[in-house]
């Protein structure tokens, strides 16, 4: 959707109000309050309600709300502003604008020595908050992925330009840097003479070796990545050659293997609350963006404290309802988000003894708590947790989390291809999916979250540039009519499946799933494509890979 936003002000009570879509309200309201408007963070109420989509351009506060609010005040009106398509294709933050020479270092048996990358990268007329750190700290840390790389060295020099700001954008450096690896693993087998699967799990580390500490400062604590790279290749096993061949296109199969570093939120809070009259609501510093928090949170409640799922109400997005919080981001809003709620779940039923305690006539510490009430004993009549909040009057109970490490989704994509040689569009053909995301709380969830990541990356892969003249530095891709994005005829049907390693740095064993489909994405669609181009001697071609370029390619 289009940047959106309401801006008002409440001369009496001398406060702010911005209705906006946002990653997370209280990171709009930090950056808009003292920074700019120059007032404490209580004297500005943000509220954000669904939103369209969000993938890193909504955590970052934008001028136009600055404005917005600045103009009720002056005016004494609300303000709204809706961006139109134009306006947004310049000026919402962009991403991923890197031009990367990079080196892989291997054997005679094909171990990997060492990896070199030397990356120039845009950040565009302005620094935005992400501008630093995505393409050095996020990509950096990626580079080694899945495999056993004793040393590395990357250099970024981030560079201003007349273009477009960039900023974090679903994965924040990791799919730039898992593209890099994955690129060079696969020219290293065709000058080595070596397969593409072989050469992938003789240097994969090991899952005896886990936790397992990477060259560039990372501890995966769990993962069977040659494991996730077999299932995947038994999987899409179908061979589509034959028929591509016979409609005289060029087929070609790309893997890609990842390990998606996910932790982008600090910390998290969440307050859970049982009325007298039995109403639950859970209010959570995170912020659906599309990912379904309702569904999975109220899952939790309802595990946690023996509810069903259409008893808990979800609060989020607002900054007066839900006193603090860091948002959505970085594939974390489970593993940080619903930690937090169930530590305030489990204080919910701590809180709810004395009162259990009081109608069972017993001591509060000879009581179990299962199946939403309270036990003396297995079979024994209980107390429920409603009977116990009305009896106390209410239960309202809230828990702080701050993780003390990162979470490592993995796993393997095999993307098949067939390239017209006559016009150079490619089409894709298969596509399959073997991933660890850890535990799973909703598994149709997981799998949607699986199918828009891969659409993104093949966007990127085959359709998607920002165009701005040689000359005049104009935008070209100013509309949709300009920008290509993927649509259903693109994406074929997607086979998905998980295998779920508990990760050991959560209580939840939860390792994320928002950005693993796009990370895996890129280097798979490419590699398949230069796959199909093998008989013309090509080793590599940059993305996009629209028709034209291939084409060209191919001449």
């Amino acid at each position: 959707e289009p940047v959106a936003a309401l801006g008002a002000y409440d001369e009496t009570r001398g406060r702010y109000t911005l209705h906006a879509p946002s990653q997370g309200v209280h990171g709009i309201r930090r950056a808009l309050a003292g920074p700019v408007l120059g007032i404490a963070e209580s004297a500005l109420h943000v509220i954000t309600g669904d939103v369209g989509g969000a993938f890193g351009l909504r955590a970052t506060a934008i001028p136009e709300q600055a404005l917005l609010l600045w103009a009720a005040r002056k005016t004494g009106r609300t303000v709204k502003w809706v961006a139109m398509r134009g306006e947004a294709c310049l000026s919402d933050l962009a991403a991923r604008d890197h031009i990367t020479v990079a080196a892989l270092a291997l054997d005679s048996d094909g171990q990997i020595l060492g990896v070199r990358a030397e990356t120039l990268a845009n950040i565009g007329a302005y620094g935005s908050p992400g501008a630093l750190t995505v393409p050095t700290v996020g990509y950096a840390a990626a580079m080694t992925g899945c495999y056993q790389i004793p040393a590395y060295h990357v250099a970024v020099k981030a560079i201003f330009s007349n273009s477009i700001m960039t900023n974090a954008y679903r994965g924040a450096g990791r799919p730039e840097g898992i593209y890099v690896i994955e690129r060079l693993i696969d020219v290293a087998a065709i000058e080595l003479g070596l397969s593409k699967a072989d050469i992938r799990r003789r240097n994969m580390v090991p899952a005896a070796a886990m936790p397992y500490s990477t060259a560039t400062g990372e501890v995966i604590d769990t993962g069977d990545f040659a494991a996730l790279l077999d299932s995947a290749l038994v999987a899409a096993g179908e061979d589509r050659r034959d028929a591509a061949q016979a409609r005289g296109r060029l087929y070609g199969v790309g893997i890609s293997a990842y390990v998606k570093i996910n932790g982008g939120v600090p910390r998290e809070s969440a307050r859970v609350t049982i009325g007298e009259a039995g109403a639950v609501t859970l209010a959570i510093g995170s912020q659906d963006n599309g990912q379904g928090h309702h569904t999975a949170f109220a899952q939790l409640v309802a595990e946690e404290l023996g509810l069903p799922l259409d008893a808990v109400s979800l609060v989020q997005g607002d900054s007066d309802i839900v006193s603090e919080g860091w948002g959505t981001g970085g594939s974390s809003a489970i593993s940080v988000g619903g930690v937090a709620l169930v530590l305030a779940c489990r204080k919910i039923v701590e809180a709810g003894r004395p009162a259990a305690a009081m109608l069972l006539q017993c001591d509060a510490a000879e009581m179990s708590f299962t199946g939403g009430c309270y036990r003396l004993g297995d079979g024994a009549p209980g107390v429920s947790l409603m009977a116990s909040a009305k009896a106390a009057g209410g239960l309202d109970e809230r828990a702080d989390y701050a993780p003390g490490a990162k979470t490592f989704a993995n796993g393997c994509h095999v993307c098949e291809v067939e390239v017209d040689p006559e016009t150079g569009h490619v089409a894709i053909i298969g596509y399959t999916v073997a991933d660890d995301a850890g535990r799973l709380l909703n598994p149709t969830l997981a799998e949607g979250q699986v199918h828009g990541g891969i659409g993104q990356g093949i966007g990127q892969a085959l359709l998607e540039d920002c165009v701005l003249d040689a000359e005049s530095g104009q935008l070209l891709t100013g509309s949709l009519m300009d920008y290509c994005l993927p649509r259903a005829d693109d994406l074929p049907p997607f086979a998905v499946q998980f295998t779920e390693l508990a990760c050991a740095t959560n209580s939840l064993g939860v390792k994320g799933v928002g950005e693993a489909g796009v990370t895996g994405a890129l280097p798979a669609v490419v590699n398949a494509v230069v796959d199909a181009l093998s008989g013309y001697g090509l080793r590599h071609i940059d993305m996009p890979l629209t028709a034209e370029r291939v084409w060209r390619a191919m001449q």
